[in-house]
């Protein structure tokens, strides 16, 4: 693990400890400042910090491995990443008002097209690596995830590759989509459907 991983590996912690100061300074003194604090806590400061990391280090796709003396793009994206994995809530509530969270995915790079609807219980590993159409309905505790770990020759091999939904589609609840998927136009993907890399639907 290089450097910047370690440093990397402390972000989300770094990120609590930043969101708890900003409560504490809203429950001290209530005013427009510190709310606006505690949003730049929780959706401003990741997002700043991915668009930095990103002009920096590309997550590119493609096979590549974990272990060894070069930085993995992806393993420092993951981590700034990791605080809307473990703590739901915070991109739940963006879903709640129609359009913001298609917003918020543009902002981590991703492909959104219009009339996105979203529900509340969907994980989404990497923001940047997906590309949406129009008028797609994505259902209860989608799992959208652009990347795959595998162990191989005593490493751990990487496996990334956008996800790609087109127009009308319909993924059913409970739903899986793993790295290279691609759902063409107005196609429908049953509830518990576990789509494996490179599946094409």
């Amino acid at each position: 693990m290089t450097f910047l991983s370690t440093i990397l590996l402390f972000f989300p912690t770094f990120i609590l400890i930043v969101i708890g100061s900003a409560i504490v300074y809203l429950t001290y003194s209530p005013n427009v400042f510190s709310i606006l604090s505690l949003l730049f806590a929780i959706y401003g400061l990741p997002l700043l910090v991915y668009r930095l990391h990103q002009g920096a280090y590309p997550v590119k796709e493609g096979i590549s491995y974990l272990r060894g003396k070069e930085y993995s793009p992806w393993w420092g994206s993951h981590q700034i990443q990791v605080i809307y994995i473990t703590i739901p809530v915070f991109e739940a509530i963006l879903r709640l008002i129609p359009g913001v969270f298609s917003c918020w995915l543009r902002l981590w790079g991703a492909k959104v097209g219009r009339d996105v609807y979203w529900t509340p219980g969907l994980e989404i590993a990497d923001r940047g690596l997906i590309e949406i159409g129009d008028r797609v309905v994505i259902g209860h505790r989608v799992g959208i995830v652009s990347h795959v770990i595998k162990p191989r020759k005593q490493n751990l091999m990487l496996y990334v590759k956008k996800v790609k939904i087109g127009n009308d589609a319909f993924v059913g609840a409970g739903s899986v989509l793993s790295p290279g998927v691609v759902i063409s136009d107005g196609a429908f993907v049953p509830s518990a459907t576990h789509l494996y890399p490179n599946h094409h639907v």
